[in-house]
């Protein structure tokens, strides 16, 4: 038997009653539906907050539908792995019966038996039985979990990479759920973008689920706590994908009433509390969810609807990243060096820190180069490229990347594309507040910090002043996730879903005026001159 997690405080985040009572509304568990006949699922009741609204509820539809409450025992099934917080749901569901004018007897005989003390996870794994499953999951990293238990938690397909918890919550609620059950949470919604819940989304939109409704809660109080989470409310059925609300809640959306939040929902009307829209189709696979706000995504559906992919084969145009070495205190020289190497031997290496106002400032490092254009050069033919690398040798042969192969122990993790170093690119540094792309012209290779960006049919000082602009920007805003204190991850996944518009659209006055805009790093101008390329009236509101 798998051990059951200590208490713990990480992870335990309750919800205020008002976003109870809206996910409940919003999963379709009210007085008016017969809840004693059908199941509800809370797979982390917690401190109770929302089994004890549901109990509210059941209790009132019971009597609605004259049915007796004694016949609504398997009507909620709620899950608490700590002992000490089950029992605690015990006694609170117990006390919110009695309070609505249950039989004691009766009441502590329901309490019982809805609430188990266990893991819902290992509880989940049976076949579809539910109506409802409705909750705020645990958001807690794997690395802090025992490794046995996390073992077990990796057994859920979705759980990929460095998973949170929470993934694992999503897919066993969905499996639990009958043909028109609805799943609703409140939750993180970083595995939406994240390459973490790529199989979460794909296992949603590939196996029979539909997106209902999803509210992103960044800026309202949901929680009774504090937390650095960026919270949203997602309404997943299984049934056939049909139109989607995205909404965003904003400040003031915790004092009106539920029913107006509602029918602003159903309408997809925004109001000062709720900006909202309706999408007539979803994300396919894998794709990310890029659900800031209703209308960030309207206009991201646009763009991508209208303009090209960056990378395509009809522009010719590529995205990579650069060399990784595996050890680069031994394969990169200090700045303003000339070390004693066989200079076939030494690639001009441009660094992050080498990029300033849209160009290559060279700091004079070097790579310390095993490769040529046939493969793995023989470091006897090069005596000083090897009288080098020899006195580390322990060090690099202990290297994963050399483990296979002894021999090819002076090898750096990837290879080198010595056609690159020649061509004209754009760089894009790995961490950095905004999109800043740099030119070269074709005198350095990039560090593994480095992306860069090749084509055969862009300028590449206009492609620049495009990626430069808001608009550009806009793309990585939408679907990149921001480092803490805001910087964003200018990954190869995220440059991918930059959109650009057909050459056929820019003119030559407008080619000349962005490849202005880029030689001189002048956003203004990027900007004024990117609204013609892409044809838009105004600028987009950039994600925050």
């Amino acid at each position: 038997m798998i051990q059951v997690l200590p208490p713990r405080s990480a992870g335990v985040v309750y919800t205020k009653p008002w976003m109870v009572a809206l996910v409940l509304d919003l999963a379709g568990y009210t007085p008016d539906r017969p809840l004693a006949s059908m199941v509800a699922v809370e797979p982390s009741a917690g401190d109770g907050a929302f089994l004890q609204e549901m109990t509210r509820r059941l209790v009132w539809s019971a009597k609605r539908h004259g049915t007796p409450l004694s016949q609504a025992r398997d009507a909620i099934r709620a899950f608490e792995i700590a002992p000490p917080a089950a029992a605690a749901a015990v006694a609170a569901t117990e006390a919110t019966l009695l309070d609505l004018g249950v039989d004691a007897h009766l009441a502590a005989s329901l309490a019982a038996s809805w609430i188990k003390t266990g893991d819902f996870l290992e509880a989940s794994l049976g076949f579809p039985f539910a109506d409802f499953v409705v909750g705020n999951p645990p958001y807690i990293r794997l690395e802090e979990i025992p490794p046995e238990k996390a073992a077990f938690y990796r057994s859920f397909s979705a759980m990929r990479g460095r998973a949170d918890l929470y993934v694992a919550f999503y897919q066993a609620a969905l499996l639990q759920l009958k043909p028109g059950g609805v799943c609703g949470f409140i939750c993180a919604d970083r595995w939406m973008l994240n390459d973490y819940g790529s199989a979460l989304r794909k296992f949603i939109t590939t196996q029979g689920y539909a997106v209902r409704i999803l509210i992103e809660a960044h800026t309202v109080d949901a929680f009774a706590t504090e937390v650095s989470a960026y919270p949203a409310v997602t309404i997943l059925a299984h049934a056939p994908q049909e139109s989607v609300v995205v909404a965003k809640a904003l400040p003031g959306i915790e004092t009106v009433p539920t029913t107006e939040v509602l029918k602003h929902l159903s309408g997809a009307e925004s109001a000062p509390w709720l900006r909202a829209a309706r999408f007539p189709d979803w994300f396919k696979g894998e794709e990310p969810w890029p659900c800031s706000s209703p209308e960030t995504l309207k206009l991201l559906k646009h763009l991508e609807a209208t303009c090209l992919p960056l990378e395509t084969e009809a522009t010719g145009t590529k995205i990579g990243i650069g060399v990784a070495s595996g050890a680069d205190r031994i394969f990169i020289t200090a700045p303003h060096t000339t070390p004693d190497i066989e200079p076939e031997r030494l690639l001009p290496l441009a660094m992050a820190s080498d990029l300033r106002d849209g160009r290559v400032a060279w700091s004079g490092r070097h790579l310390v180069n095993p490769w040529n254009e046939q493969g793995l050069v023989n470091p006897d033919d090069f005596p000083r490229f090897s009288a080098h690398l020899r006195p580390h040798h322990l060090l690099l042969r202990s290297r994963h990347t050399a483990k296979e192969r002894p021999q090819h122990w002076h090898k750096t993790i990837d290879r080198v594309n010595l056609s690159l170093l020649r061509r004209e690119k754009l760089y894009i540094a790995d961490i950095k507040e905004r999109l800043l792309p740099a030119f070269d012209e074709g005198r350095t290779y990039p560090h593994h910090n480095l992306y860069w960006i090749t084509s055969t049919t862009w300028d590449l000082r206009v492609l620049g002043a495009l990626l430069m602009s808001a608009v550009g920007e806009f793309f990585i805003r939408c679907y990149a996730v921001r480092m803490r204190g805001g910087s964003l991850r200018f990954q190869a996944q995220y440059l991918r879903r930059i959109r650009v518009p057909p050459p056929s659209w820019i003119t030559p006055e407008l080619a000349v005026t962005l490849r202005r805009a880029f030689e001189t790093q002048d956003r203004a101008l990027a900007n004024e001159a990117a609204l013609q390329a892409y044809r838009l009236d105004s600028l987009p509101p950039l994600p925050q």
